[in-house]
């Protein structure tokens, strides 16, 4: 009996357990792969450390009651059918009369409830904006101690963290008045029980042997009950931990291959914008009826004041951004009838500020894509002009990479993302101010990597470094987000317009 009893004990806490672990495993996996399809407009207003809270915190309380409470809950319904069933056997009357008691309990179970999901809902809200600041200090601790910051972020901090402190005192309070409500509910039912029952007694209908022992499993009806309330904070805080990854789940992704038709991927290489206007917040726009055509091979540059529009655009053609009016052309193929895998392939981006990952630098080159080679990528850091770096480091493209590149320069992550450009190949290559972080023998480095980087392939430069783009086939001017001015360097010095007043302004 003993050993029976050890393997069935065993196995349901191993098949609870598993499952449990199995389905929060495959919920987060999908959680993951939904924020990966999620539109970019959604990070844009969603912090860091309260999409970290949602995979990391809001698992954690659903693994909780899913691994451990659960098997309780089952347990005490059971218990709860069993003993109740046990009751009316007994006695319908008695039965009845205790039962009278149920709809005041689940009257205030749903009163409590509601206030604890409300408190819990909070808490979770602000535990997300603690995280998402919490990760913005770390982020940007060099700044906040180069101006002697300390102390006004840690008041800051501590005025987030008191939010979440006073939601749980809250939810404290409604725990602390639900357990013992329910407590006093279970008494009045007894006394009840024991007053009716006792009238019974006396007039000979029942026994007192029955009285006592219906009494006896009015307490094991109400025991399970007991448990339930002790762990109601903990189903509370599971559900509206999955009420929000839900929520993220029912976000709407951007369009994938299976729902667009199939096209051919456009085998030449020409951009055209036809009267494109885009804003990132209603009404106010960015881009305003913007037209030009890039022929294949050519290259072009896009230079302006800040916010004129000039990065909008290269978000645009590769649909990070979905476009309010106008089309975008790929060999007069609409980018909306492309696949965005089949899109993004053909487009390599340079940004400004570069990311790298925690890895090696040969992993940050070619993103682990396992059909790349080490021959591979030192030819790419060779076109990038990015070899001398390589060699430098003791481990070559086995260095490792910390966080953010943090132990990088400006330039060498700028030559680092070259040589991942290269890496993929791409038709049309858009350098997004790739070269204005950094110094004059980078830039000359970068200069010389341009030459075969733009070789047979379409390119859209964006730059306020005026000496960057003079050599470019053409240049567009974009004015407070129209498109006033277009030409060669010398064209647009000598019409003495925008373009002009720029020049001037780096140069005189």
């Amino acid at each position: 009996i003993l050993v029976l009893n050890f393997i069935i004990s065993y196995a349901q806490v191993y098949l609870m357990q598993f499952a449990s672990q199995r389905v929060l495993f495959d919920l987060r996996v999908s959680l993951f792969d939904h924020i990966q399809r999620l539109p970019l407009s959604f990070f844009d207003k969603s912090p860091v450390g309260r999409l970290v809270t949602r995979t990391t915190n809001d698992f954690s309380t659903l693994q909780e009651m899913l691994g451990a409470i659960l098997i309780t809950i089952i347990k005490d319904v059971l218990m709860l059918l069993t003993i109740a069933g046990a009751m009316l056997y007994m006695n319908v009357k008695f039965a009845l009369v205790a039962f009278a008691i149920l709809p005041l309990v689940i009257y205030v179970s749903i009163v409590f409830r509601t206030r604890a999901r409300r408190a819990y809902r909070k808490i979770r809200v602000k535990i997300a904006r603690m995280n998402a600041s919490f990760a913005e200090f770390i982020s940007g601790m060099s700044v906040i101690r180069a101006f002697c910051q300390e102390e006004r972020i840690d008041k800051k901090f501590q005025d987030v963290n008191d939010e979440v402190f006073n939601w749980r005192k809250k939810q404290i309070k409604i725990v602390a008045i639900f357990r013992p409500t329910v407590w006093v509910l279970n008494s009045l039912a007894v006394a009840t029980i024991v007053w009716y029952g006792a009238g019974r007694v006396i007039q000979n209908e029942v026994t007192l042997g029955i009285l006592v022992a219906f009494i006896s499993y009015m307490g094991m009806f109400f025991r399970p009950i007991h448990d339930l309330t002790q762990k109601f904070n903990i189903i509370q805080a599971a559900m509206a931990a999955s009420e929000r990854i839900f929520q993220l789940l029912d976000k709407e992704e951007e369009p994938r291959v299976a729902e667009l038709p199939q096209l051919a991927i456009p085998r030449d290489t020409s951009v055209e914008f036809r009267n494109v206007w885009f804003a990132y917040n209603k009404d106010n726009w960015v881009l305003k009826d913007v037209s030009f055509k890039v022929r294949p091979g050519e290259t072009v540059a896009i230079v302006g004041a800040t916010g004129a529009g000039k990065t909008t655009m290269t978000s645009l053609l590769s649909r990070l951004y979905p476009l309010q009016r106008g089309k975008i052309l790929l060999d007069g193929t609409d980018i909306a009838q492309l696949s965005l895998e089949d899109l993004r392939k053909m487009i390599g981006i340079v940004q400004q500020d570069v990311f790298l990952f925690s890895t090696t630098v040969g992993g940050n080159i070619m993103l682990n894509e396992l059909d790349i080679d080490d021959a591979t990528l030192l030819r790419c850091a060779k076109i990038a002009r990015a070899e001398r770096l390589i060699e430098r480091l003791p481990r070559g493209l086995d260095e490792p990479v910390v966080e953010r590149g943090a132990t990088l320069s400006a330039g060498e992550k700028q030559l680092l993302a070259f040589a991942r450009v290269m890496a993929f190949d791409p038709k049309i290559l858009v350098l997004d101010e790739a070269t204005s972080n950094i110094d004059p023998e980078t830039e000359a480095l970068i200069q010389e990597a341009l030459a075969s980087l733009t070789r047979g392939r379409t390119c859209l430069i964006v730059a306020h470094r005026l000496s960057t783009i003079e050599h470019a086939d053409r240049i567009l001017v974009l004015h407070k987000g129209r498109l006033r001015e277009e030409g060669t360097h010398r064209e647009l010095l000598a019409r003495g317009g925008i373009y002009y007043d720029l020049y001037r302004l780096q140069y005189v």
